[in-house]
């Protein structure tokens, strides 16, 4: 993997690079659409190039270990040939879904021992085990297996977690130097940060993940229910610390203006499930502000869905007839509003990395943070 670095801005720590894989380039900053079973919900992947020109998208250890399974991926030639994907996959490690099953988890040095959600059946993830079947799936950035906690947490409790995080990411390396690549692609990996909200403990974190040398580093345990002004402060201590000649990428955030101001504070790459989860109830995200297309104010609305907005559906359609299709439950409504949303968050990092660029970024950024924020 190769990162290259265009520009910087001169009033942010915001940076405009490209990300070479061995499935092509992902120009940065990036969104990362979230196909977490080998598809982004309700959008096929002809759209994900055409329309909403994703660059790179998501795949999930954990429901993809389940679901079709290894032993599946690897006939088919790993997640790429499956789902007849040709760009970048970044999959994760399956630790932000264990940490979800707290009722049916046992955490121990080796790893974590969880019950499945579909059928009950135990199972056993350790850094090991996440390094294999993230082999199987063939993504083109990997995750080291983490361990996080909740925020908040008690100071012992995060530590402890942090700890066995490095601890982990070592076994991560170990088994990756003794078990090559499955498919022809080279496979990156990226450790991950964690700490909670405790300044010292993601200093700390930091510096230990900056010594392992990966080629890209990531930020985890944030966007997790805390107040925005501690993942920004959370994400601006870690930046400070993290190699700035290697690419950054903070997990599972978030909302557009999150976006924006986690770029701002240094970071190259950004994943969350908002997009998709928030159109399939009706919330489409805009340049103009968030609009509610259940609301009745959009009756006899027959402007375009969205005049500034980059998808076909944007156009093809009216206000009036995608709120009819969410009040008579149809799953087309879902499906027009997850591609407005998508193609509204590739869009909106495009014309970040244009006023990175241009060399204004920053002034954008604070005048448009604000509009995107209002109500519809």
């Amino acid at each position: 993997m190769k990162f290259s670095i265009e520009q910087r801005d001169p009033l942010s720590k915001a940076r405009a690079a490209v990300v070479t894989t061995d499935h092509g380039e992902i120009e940065t900053p990036i969104f990362m659409p979230v196909g977490t079973v080998g598809t982004v919900k309700a959008v096929q992947q002809k759209e994900l190039v055409s329309d909403i020109n994703a660059q790179i998208i998501l795949g999930n250890t954990y429901h993809l270990y389940l679901r079709p399974g290894t032993e599946i991926l690897h006939k088919a030639g790993g997640l790429h040939q499956f789902m007849n994907w040709e760009k970048p996959i970044l999959t994760d490690s399956g630790g932000f879904q264990v940490f979800s099953l707290a009722s049916s988890r046992k955490k121990s040095e080796n790893g974590v021992r969880f019950k499945s959600h579909i059928d009950g059946s135990y199972h056993l993830f350790t850094p090991e085990k996440s390094m294999e079947i993230q082999r199987y799936i063939g993504g083109d950035i990997i995750m080291a297996f983490d361990e996080l906690t909740g925020i908040p947490a008690e100071y012992h409790d995060a530590k402890r977690a942090m700890n066995v995080t490095h601890r982990w990411l070592e076994r991560c390396r170990v088994w990756l130097d003794n078990n090559p690549e499955f498919y022809k692609h080279k496979q990156t990996l990226f450790p991950i940060v964690q700490g909670n909200d405790f300044k010292d403990l993601r200093q700390e974190s930091a510096k230990y993940i900056s010594d392992f040398n990966a080629e890209g580093n990531a930020i985890g345990g944030l966007s997790v229910g805390e107040p925005e002004e501690v993942m920004y402060e959370m994400t601006d201590l870690v930046t400070d610390i993290l190699p700035k000649e290697k690419p950054r990428y903070l997990m599972g955030v978030g909302t557009p203006w999150n976006i924006l101001e986690g770029i701002a504070l240094g970071v190259d790459m950004f994943d969350c499930v908002m997009p998709t989860r928030n159109a399939r109830n009706g919330m489409l995200f805009t340049w103009n502000g968030v609009m509610n297309m259940k609301n009745a104010k959009w009756k006899d609305n027959f402007d375009a869905l969205d005049e500034n907005g980059t998808s076909f559906v944007d156009h093809y359609y009216s206000k009036a007839y995608v709120r009819h299709l969410f009040n008579a439950q149809e799953f087309l409504g879902k499906q027009i509003a997850s591609l407005h949303n998508l193609a509204f968050y590739l869009d909106l990092v495009r014309v970040a990395r244009e006023h990175l660029l241009a060399g204004d970024f920053t002034q954008w950024k604070n005048q448009i943070i604000p509009q995107l924020k209002t109500r519809l």
